[in-house]
């Protein structure tokens, strides 16, 4: 594997923990969330992630077919929760139903930043890929001049 090959693995985790860190924020940001444009309570997001192939010449394809397959990551759909919300009473909410309960959107504020969490260690783990990266590509190119 070449140092390109390896940026681009890294540059990928970058952009799907950055875009896993905005869908968390959006749920954490929503989480009292009783009215959207859509109607009903706001329905958390998950970004959906999947392995995906970085070669991109020949020779990288053959290399990866004859020795290890590398792989990117990329966030291939964003869905959202089609799930119930959680009935909570309080008649006094303008939102609230004729028994007094309003619907509020389903989510865990303590699972939203474990999320958050994860997200942002990977994305510095990623950070630090690269710099490592830059720093091997700097010395070789010392040894070689």
């Amino acid at each position: 594997m070449d140092f390109f090959t390896a940026m681009r693995i890294s540059s990928s985790g970058l952009t799907v923990q950055r875009t896993r860190m905005n869908v968390v924020s959006s749920n954490l940001a929503n989480v009292d969330t009783t009215r959207t444009p859509e109607g009903g309570a706001y329905k958390p997001r998950h970004a959906v992630v999947a392995a995906i192939p970085v070669a991109q010449t020949f020779q990288e394809v053959l290399a990866d077919k004859l020795h290890q397959q590398t792989a990117g990551a990329e966030v291939v759909t964003i869905t959202t929760d089609q799930g119930p919300g959680r009935m909570v009473y309080n008649p006094t909410h303008p939102d609230a139903n004729q028994d007094g309960y309003v619907e509020m959107p389903n989510i865990s504020v303590v699972n939203e930043m474990v999320n958050m969490v994860t997200a942002t260690r990977s994305y510095e783990a990623n950070v630090s890929a690269l710099q490592s990266l830059k720093a091997m590509a700097k010395n070789a190119f010392e040894i070689g001049g």
